[in-house]
Protein backbone atom coordinates (compact mmCIF):
# COMPACT_ATOMS: atom_id res chain seq x y z
CA UNK A 1 0.00 0.00 0.00
CA UNK A 2 0.92 3.38 -0.69
CA UNK A 3 -0.77 5.93 1.28
CA UNK A 4 1.58 8.99 0.82
CA UNK A 5 1.14 8.54 -3.03
CA UNK A 6 -0.01 11.86 -4.36
CA UNK A 7 -3.64 12.24 -6.12
CA UNK A 8 -2.35 13.40 -9.48
CA UNK A 9 0.22 10.47 -9.52
CA UNK A 10 -2.74 8.21 -8.39
CA UNK A 11 -5.08 9.26 -10.97
CA UNK A 12 -2.39 9.19 -13.65
CA UNK A 13 -1.86 5.78 -12.93
CA UNK A 14 -5.87 5.02 -13.06
CA UNK A 15 -6.24 7.21 -15.98
CA UNK A 16 -7.29 3.95 -18.54
CA UNK A 17 -9.73 2.20 -15.90
CA UNK A 18 -11.51 5.31 -14.25
CA UNK A 19 -14.40 5.05 -16.52
CA UNK A 20 -15.58 1.72 -15.36
CA UNK A 21 -16.89 3.59 -12.65
CA UNK A 22 -19.72 4.45 -14.62
CA UNK A 23 -20.68 0.88 -15.55
CA UNK A 24 -22.23 0.17 -12.50
CA UNK A 25 -24.93 -1.38 -13.23
CA UNK A 26 -26.92 -0.10 -9.98
CA UNK A 27 -25.59 3.32 -11.33
CA UNK A 28 -27.25 3.30 -14.48
CA UNK A 29 -30.73 5.55 -13.73
CA UNK A 30 -28.64 7.81 -11.60
CA UNK A 31 -26.08 8.72 -14.35
CA UNK A 32 -29.36 9.21 -17.02
CA UNK A 33 -30.43 11.67 -14.62
CA UNK A 34 -27.51 14.06 -14.29
CA UNK A 35 -26.69 13.57 -17.88
CA UNK A 36 -29.46 15.35 -18.60
CA UNK A 37 -29.77 17.63 -15.36
CA UNK A 38 -26.09 19.11 -15.93
CA UNK A 39 -26.37 20.52 -19.15
CA UNK A 40 -29.89 22.28 -17.79
CA UNK A 41 -28.32 23.34 -15.63
CA UNK A 42 -25.26 24.95 -17.16
CA UNK A 43 -26.77 25.72 -20.60
CA UNK A 44 -25.64 28.87 -22.44
CA UNK A 45 -23.18 29.80 -20.22
CA UNK A 46 -19.32 29.88 -20.91
CA UNK A 47 -18.05 27.33 -18.76
CA UNK A 48 -14.83 26.67 -16.20
CA UNK A 49 -14.40 23.10 -15.22
CA UNK A 50 -11.74 22.10 -12.61
CA UNK A 51 -11.02 18.89 -12.74
CA UNK A 52 -12.10 17.21 -15.63
CA UNK A 53 -10.52 14.10 -15.64
CA UNK A 54 -11.37 12.10 -18.76
CA UNK A 55 -13.68 14.40 -20.03
CA UNK A 56 -17.05 12.33 -18.74
CA UNK A 57 -18.83 14.92 -17.88
CA UNK A 58 -17.33 17.46 -19.88
CA UNK A 59 -19.20 15.73 -23.36
CA UNK A 60 -22.58 16.47 -21.79
CA UNK A 61 -21.99 19.91 -20.32
CA UNK A 62 -20.83 20.77 -24.19
CA UNK A 63 -24.08 20.29 -25.56
CA UNK A 64 -25.91 23.14 -23.57
CA UNK A 65 -22.69 25.29 -22.73
CA UNK A 66 -21.46 27.92 -26.23
CA UNK A 67 -17.92 27.08 -24.74
CA UNK A 68 -16.36 25.30 -21.89
CA UNK A 69 -12.80 25.65 -20.93
CA UNK A 70 -11.72 22.45 -18.92
CA UNK A 71 -8.43 21.83 -16.30
CA UNK A 72 -6.79 18.76 -14.61
CA UNK A 73 -3.05 18.39 -13.68
CA UNK A 74 -3.20 14.44 -14.85
CA UNK A 75 -1.94 14.27 -18.65
CA UNK A 76 -3.11 10.50 -19.35
CA UNK A 77 -6.45 11.70 -18.25
CA UNK A 78 -6.35 14.97 -20.09
CA UNK A 79 -5.44 12.54 -23.05
CA UNK A 80 -8.44 10.63 -22.92
CA UNK A 81 -10.36 14.12 -22.35
CA UNK A 82 -9.21 15.38 -25.77
CA UNK A 83 -10.14 12.29 -27.64
CA UNK A 84 -13.61 11.94 -25.69
CA UNK A 85 -14.73 15.47 -26.86
CA UNK A 86 -12.58 16.23 -29.86
CA UNK A 87 -15.70 17.55 -31.95
CA UNK A 88 -16.84 19.60 -29.50
CA UNK A 89 -15.98 23.63 -28.32
CA UNK A 90 -14.05 22.72 -25.51
CA UNK A 91 -10.43 23.74 -24.75
CA UNK A 92 -7.73 21.49 -22.38
CA UNK A 93 -5.87 23.49 -20.34
CA UNK A 94 -3.00 21.33 -17.54
CA UNK A 95 -3.24 23.11 -14.60
CA UNK A 96 -3.92 23.26 -11.09
CA UNK A 97 -6.79 23.38 -8.78
CA UNK A 98 -5.44 25.31 -6.69
CA UNK A 99 -4.04 27.89 -8.78
CA UNK A 100 -5.93 28.35 -11.32
CA UNK A 101 -4.76 30.12 -14.53
CA UNK A 102 -7.23 32.40 -15.92
CA UNK A 103 -8.30 35.55 -15.48
CA UNK A 104 -10.62 37.58 -12.73
CA UNK A 105 -14.28 37.18 -14.35
CA UNK A 106 -13.33 34.92 -17.16
CA UNK A 107 -16.69 32.68 -17.14
CA UNK A 108 -20.15 33.06 -15.54
CA UNK A 109 -20.07 29.15 -14.61
CA UNK A 110 -18.39 26.67 -13.11
CA UNK A 111 -17.83 22.74 -12.53
CA UNK A 112 -16.31 20.44 -10.22
CA UNK A 113 -17.61 16.73 -10.40
CA UNK A 114 -16.00 14.46 -8.14
CA UNK A 115 -13.32 16.69 -6.72
CA UNK A 116 -14.16 18.90 -3.49
CA UNK A 117 -14.51 14.96 -2.24
CA UNK A 118 -10.79 14.95 -2.41
CA UNK A 119 -10.02 18.31 -0.97
CA UNK A 120 -8.68 18.35 2.66
CA UNK A 121 -11.65 20.29 4.35
CA UNK A 122 -8.77 22.82 5.70
CA UNK A 123 -8.34 24.07 1.85
CA UNK A 124 -12.38 23.84 0.98
CA UNK A 125 -13.05 27.41 1.23
CA UNK A 126 -9.34 28.60 -0.03
CA UNK A 127 -10.10 26.47 -2.91
CA UNK A 128 -13.73 27.90 -3.75
CA UNK A 129 -12.48 31.39 -3.05
CA UNK A 130 -10.06 30.93 -6.02
CA UNK A 131 -12.33 29.56 -8.21
CA UNK A 132 -14.80 32.12 -7.45
CA UNK A 133 -12.19 34.40 -8.56
CA UNK A 134 -12.27 33.74 -12.06
CA UNK A 135 -16.44 33.87 -12.03
CA UNK A 136 -18.41 36.98 -13.40
CA UNK A 137 -21.11 38.28 -10.90
CA UNK A 138 -24.31 36.19 -11.04
CA UNK A 139 -22.16 33.17 -12.12
CA UNK A 140 -23.66 29.85 -11.31
CA UNK A 141 -21.47 27.01 -9.95
CA UNK A 142 -22.46 23.16 -9.74
CA UNK A 143 -20.69 20.54 -7.51
CA UNK A 144 -21.02 16.99 -8.40
CA UNK A 145 -19.79 14.43 -6.32
CA UNK A 146 -20.69 11.02 -4.15
CA UNK A 147 -22.58 9.98 -1.35
CA UNK A 148 -21.84 7.51 0.99
CA UNK A 149 -23.98 4.27 0.49
CA UNK A 150 -23.35 1.83 2.91
CA UNK A 151 -22.47 -1.88 1.37
CA UNK A 152 -21.76 0.07 -2.26
CA UNK A 153 -19.32 2.64 -1.10
CA UNK A 154 -15.55 1.60 -0.83
CA UNK A 155 -15.11 1.70 2.80
CA UNK A 156 -13.69 4.84 5.04
CA UNK A 157 -10.71 2.61 6.47
CA UNK A 158 -9.10 6.35 8.07
CA UNK A 159 -10.63 9.59 9.75
CA UNK A 160 -7.85 12.31 10.78
CA UNK A 161 -7.95 14.97 13.18
CA UNK A 162 -9.81 17.44 11.04
CA UNK A 163 -12.54 14.33 10.17
CA UNK A 164 -11.05 14.10 6.69
CA UNK A 165 -11.84 10.69 5.74
CA UNK A 166 -9.90 7.94 3.80
CA UNK A 167 -10.56 4.92 1.28
CA UNK A 168 -8.20 2.00 0.17
CA UNK A 169 -8.10 2.26 -3.68
CA UNK A 170 -7.04 -0.89 -5.81
CA UNK A 171 -5.98 -0.84 -9.12
CA UNK A 172 -6.00 -3.62 -11.78
CA UNK A 173 -2.31 -3.93 -11.56
CA UNK A 174 -3.24 -4.88 -7.82
CA UNK A 175 -1.72 -1.38 -6.00
CA UNK A 176 -3.71 -0.17 -3.67
CA UNK A 177 -3.22 3.41 -2.32
CA UNK A 178 -5.10 5.33 0.30
CA UNK A 179 -7.42 8.32 -1.07
CA UNK A 180 -8.71 11.09 0.82
CA UNK A 181 -12.39 11.35 0.25
CA UNK A 182 -14.41 13.61 1.83
CA UNK A 183 -19.07 13.41 2.13
CA UNK A 184 -20.24 16.87 3.09
CA UNK A 185 -23.38 17.15 4.13
CA UNK A 186 -25.97 19.79 3.03
CA UNK A 187 -25.80 21.94 5.59
CA UNK A 188 -22.09 21.89 5.28
CA UNK A 189 -21.65 22.63 1.87
CA UNK A 190 -24.15 25.22 2.56
CA UNK A 191 -22.22 26.95 5.10
CA UNK A 192 -19.25 27.38 3.07
CA UNK A 193 -20.50 29.37 0.68
CA UNK A 194 -23.37 31.70 2.25
CA UNK A 195 -21.12 34.78 2.53
CA UNK A 196 -21.39 35.18 -1.22
CA UNK A 197 -23.76 32.99 -2.92
CA UNK A 198 -27.53 34.58 -3.07
CA UNK A 199 -29.08 31.12 -4.09
CA UNK A 200 -28.42 27.45 -3.02
CA UNK A 201 -29.85 23.98 -4.33
CA UNK A 202 -28.74 20.65 -2.92
CA UNK A 203 -30.19 17.35 -4.93
CA UNK A 204 -29.92 13.91 -3.60
CA UNK A 205 -30.23 10.93 -6.06
CA UNK A 206 -29.62 7.15 -4.60
CA UNK A 207 -25.75 7.21 -5.60
CA UNK A 208 -24.54 11.09 -5.88
CA UNK A 209 -25.30 14.68 -5.07
CA UNK A 210 -25.23 18.18 -7.10
CA UNK A 211 -24.85 21.50 -5.43
CA UNK A 212 -25.50 24.87 -7.15
CA UNK A 213 -25.03 28.27 -5.80
CA UNK A 214 -24.87 31.36 -7.59
CA UNK A 215 -22.67 34.25 -6.72
CA UNK A 216 -23.83 37.63 -5.76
Amino acid sequence: MTPSRDLAEYYQARASEYDAIYAKPERQTDLRRLEQDLPQALANRSVVEVACGTGYWTQFIARSAPSIVALDLTPATLAIARHRCRDTQMRLVQGDAFALPFAARSFDAAFAGFWISHVERSRVAAFLSGLNACLRDGARVVLLDNRYVEGNSTPIVERDHEGNTFQDRRLADGSVTRVLKNFPTEAELCSLVQSYARATAYRAYDYYWTFAYELR
